[in-house]
C-alpha cells in the first residue's frame, strides 16, 4: 500500500521586534505558495512564527505583553494565511501565542493548530512542556521567560484524523521543548498517530549549562529520531533560526522517517522550504515490528510501569 502526503516544512529566518503581523504573514504566503507550486499537500511552519520570539524579554505590564498573542484565529492580520490556504486547496501547521478567555478569566497558551485545505480547524495543541523561568533573571544575556507569559497546556497531547489529499492519516502536534520528553511521542504512539508535527524556537546558547551549547543541533535531531523511531511516525520538526534580535536560534528544520533517518533537511537560517513525499504506510514498518506494542510488552508489565509511576519493582 502507498498513502503519500507530500509535507512542506517552512522554516523562518529571523522576525524583527518591529516586524508587524501583516509583514510576517506575507513572508508565510510567500512559503506557501513555494509549497503548493512543489506540490505540498501540507505545509509546517515553526512555534510561534507570527512574532519575534517575544519571551526574550521581560516585560512588567500586562497589556505590553499581550501585544503579542492572538485573540482570535483567523484575525484581522492572519485570515489572509487561512484565505490563501483555501485559494491554494492546501492545509497547514501554525504556532502561534493564544489569548482566550474561558470560565470568566484570561487565559494565555503556547499554541498550535492544524489546519484543513478548505481553511477548517482540524485540531489544536497548547504547549505543555514549558522551559525557562518566570522572573526577570538579569544575569542572562537574554530572557527565557515561557513560564511567566504562558500556562501550560490544558488539551493533552491528542490526535486528529485528517485527509489532506485522498489519503486519510493520523496527526499529532508539539510544540518545542516538547520534542525533548519521550513521553510527548508515546501518548501520541499510543493512539496511532503517524505524523508528528512540531515547531520550535531554540537558542543556541543555553544560559544554565553552557558547556552543552555545541550540543544543540545533536539534541534536537536526536530527539526527533528517536521519537519518529521508536513510535514508528513521520516527524516533521520546523525552526525560526537565525540571529534574532541578537539571539542565535538553531535552525536545521527537519523531515524524519519512521525508521529514525532524516530525510530532509534544511542547510541556511533563512525562510527555506524543504519537502518529502511521506509514505504514512511506512510506519508499519516499525509499529508491527520492532515497537509493535501488544506483541513485545505484556499488559501487566505495562501496569506495572504505570502504577508505580514509573519505579518498577520486584514482582
Amino acid at each position: 500500500m502507498s498513502r503519500k502526503i507530500i509535507v512542506g516544512a517552512a522554516q523562518l529566518g529571523p522576525i524583527a521586534r518591529s516586524d508587524s503581523r501583516r509583514v510576517v504573514v506575507g513572508r508565510l504566503i510567500e512559503l506557501m505558495r513555494e509549497a503548493k507550486a512543489r506540490g505540498c499537500d501540507l505545509v509546517v511552519y515553526p512555534e510561534l512564527a507570527l512574532t519575534t520570539f517575544f519571551p526574550r524579554w521581560y516585560f512588567e505590564a500586562q497589556d505590553e505583553v499581550d501585544t503579542w498573542f492572538e485573540r482570535e484565529l483567523p484575525g484581522p492580520d492572519t485570515q489572509a494565511l487561512f484565505d490563501e490556504a483555501l485559494r491554494l486547496s492546501i492545509g497547514f501547521y501554525l504556532g502561534y501565542a493564544e489569548l482566550t478567555e474561558q470560565g470568566g478569566r484570561v487565559r494565555h497558551f503556547n499554541t498550535s493548530v492544524l489546519v484543513g485545505k478548505r481553511g477548517e480547524l482540524i485540531g489544536k495543541y497548547r504547549k505543555i512542556h514549558l522551559p525557562g523561568h518566570t522572573e526577570n533573571e538579569a544575569w542572562r544575556p537574554f530572557q527565557h521567560l515561557e513560564k511567566r507569559y504562558f500556562e501550560r497546556g490544558d488539551l493533552g497531547f491528542p490526535a486528529f484524523q485528517a485527509k489532506f489529499n485522498e489519503h486519510q492519516g493520523i496527526f499529532g502536534m508539539a510544540l518545542c521543548n516538547d520534542r525533548r520528553w519521550p513521553e510527548t511521542y508515546r501518548v501520541l504512539g499510543l493512539q496511532g498517530v503517524e505524523m508528528a508535527l512540531i515547531g520550535y524556537n531554540t537558542p543556541l546558547h543555553y544560559a544554565q549549562v553552557p558547556e552543552h551549547d555545541h550540543l544543540q543541533a545533536f539534541h534536537n535531531h536526536l530527539s526527533l529520531q528517536a521519537g519518529a523511531y521508536q513510535n514508528g511516525m513521520w516527524v516533521v520538526g520546523v525552526a525560526k533560526a537565525g540571529i534574532e534580535e541578537g539571539c542565535d536560534l538553531l535552525g536545521q528544520s527537519c523531515i524524519v522517517a519512521p525508521t529514525g533517518e532524516i530525510v530532509s533537511m534544511c542547510s541556511t537560517v533563512e525562510d527555506e522550504l524543504i519537502t518529502e513525499s511521506c509514505n504514512l504506510d511506512r510506519c508499519r514498518e516499525i509499529k508491527e515490528n520492532v515497537f509493535n506494542f501488544e506483541l513485545h510488552r505484556e499488559p501487566d508489565t505495562y501496569r506495572l510501569i504505570v502504577e508505580t509511576k514509573g519505579a518498577i519493582k520486584p514482582l
